[in-house]
C-alpha cells in the first residue's frame, strides 16, 4: 500500500497537481487499489492504471464550487477526488451494499465531508431529503447520456449543472440528451471535448423537475428517454 501510494503521488506530483492535494489524493487511491482486492471497485489493479482516473476527475475540478453528488459512485470516482480538490461536501450515491461500506471508511479516512447512501438513485431523487438540494452532479460510466441525465437532473436545485463524464458518442445519443434534458427541466449548454475521444456534457437546471422523474427503478435504463 505504502508503494502504490508514492508511486500515485509521484505521477500526480508529474501531472502538475499541488503537493498536499497530490498526497490526499495518493492516499485515497492506494486505499481503493488494497480494497479492489475484495471488492470489485474499479477496473484499476494497479497504481498505474488507476492514475488516469484520478487525473480524469480533476477535470472537473475548476467547475465544482459546493455541494456535489456522485451518482452511481462506485469506487468513489469522481466524487472522492473532487470533494479533495475543492473542498465540496459530497453525497456518494451507490446502490451496491460492499461499495457503499468501503466509500463510507473512505470518506472517514481521507477527511472528506459528506456522506454515503446505499439507495438506487431513482429512489433517492425522489427523496425530498435530496432532491433539489445541490449545485453539482456527477456520474461517470453509468448507461446511456438521457439516463445518466434522468438520474442526476433531479438531484439538482435550479441553476444546478450536471457534469457527465463521457466517452465518445454517437450523434444519435447526443441528440436523445438535447431532447430529453428539456424534459427533466434542463437544457444541455456545452459539450466540452478532451483527449482520447473523452468530453464532458454541462447540463443547466432551468425549472424544477417533474414529479414523475425519474422514474421507477430500473426503467431509465431499459428505456432511457428520447433513444
Amino acid at each position: 500500500m505504502a508503494a502504490e501510494h508514492d508511486e500515485l503521488a509521484a505521477g500526480l506530483r508529474a501531472a502538475g497537481v499541488a503537493g498536499e492535494l497530490a498526497e490526499r489524493l495518493a492516499a485515497y487511491g492506494a486505499l481503493l487499489l488494497e480494497a479492489n482486492r475484495k471488492v470489485n471497485l474499479t477496473g484499476a489493479k494497479e497504481a498505474a492504471a488507476l492514475l488516469p482516473h484520478l487525473l480524469d476527475a480533476l477535470t472537473l475540478a475548476g467547475e465544482v464550487t459546493e455541494s456535489l453528488v456522485d451518482v452511481g459512485s462506485g469506487g468513489g470516482l469522481p466524487g472522492i477526488p473532487l470533494a479533495l480538490a475543492t473542498g465540496a461536501r459530497v453525497l456518494l450515491v451507490e446502490p451496491t451494499a460492499k461499495k457503499a461500506a468501503f466509500l463510507e471508511r473512505a470518506l472517514l479516512a481521507c477527511g472528506v465531508a459528506g456522506e454515503v447512501l446505499a439507495e438506487r438513485a431513482e429512489v433517492a431523487g425522489r427523496d425530498a431529503r435530496f432532491r433539489e438540494q445541490f449545485a453539482f452532479a456527477t456520474a461517470r460510466a453509468v448507461s446511456t447520456a438521457p439516463t445518466v441525465a434522468e438520474l442526476t437532473v433531479p438531484f439538482l436545485r435550479i441553476g444546478g449543472r450536471a457534469l457527465l463524464q463521457r466517452a465518445a458518442m454517437e450523434p444519435r445519443e447526443r441528440q436523445a440528451l438535447e431532447d430529453a434534458a428539456p424534459m427533466l427541466g434542463a437544457e444541455l449548454v456545452e459539450e466540452r471535448e478532451l483527449a482520447g475521444e473523452r468530453r464532458i456534457l454541462v447540463l443547466v437546471k432551468r425549472r424544477s423537475t417533474e414529479q414523475r422523474f425519474p422514474r421507477r427503478d430500473g426503467v431509465p435504463e431499459k428505456r432511457p428517454l428520447c433513444l
